[in-house]
């Protein structure tokens, strides 16, 4: 059974770039479009710095990285809200544990409490996914 899932920065710069496109990303993006996705406000930063950076060293165009960030925009993709008691208490005890940053480790939260699978290329977190028993995608 499809549902949405938690998206990380790993695969939505999957699709911005061909070099790092794969089948199993595309099909995630599919997946997105027909039952959406969640990020953490965070994801906004990280794809912006990941296409500014792109940009930067001449990656990519200002115009290709200005349609990159429109066409995720257009996407849709939920944005969880999260205390900043959460962020102190619980998720960075779970950075901790399982050897993450605070940042990686606030995805995974939101895979735990919403009971969705992860979206990630990041070994790190793909470990953790595992430790925790919270599916990730691809498998």
């Amino acid at each position: 059974m499809s549902t949405a899932f938690i998206l990380d920065c790993s695969i939505a710069v999957s699709w911005c770039f061909e070099d790092e496109a794969t089948t199993e990303s595309d099909a995630l993006l599919d997946r997105l479009r027909d039952y959406g996705a969640i990020v953490p406000v965070l994801w906004m930063q990280e794809i912006a710095n990941v296409m500014v950076m792109a940009e930067r060293r001449r990656r990519i165009t200002r115009t290709q990285m200005a349609n990159n960030l429109e066409l995720l925009a257009a996407l849709p993709i939920s944005i969880e809200e999260i205390a900043g008691t959460r962020i102190f208490g619980a998720i960075a005890e779970l950075a901790r544990t399982e050897k993450l940053s605070v940042y990686d480790a606030t995805y995974l939260d939101i895979a735990m409490r919403l009971n969705l699978p992860l979206a990630t290329h990041d070994k790190g977190l793909i470990r953790a996914c595992r430790t925790v028993g919270t599916e990730h995608l691809p498998e």
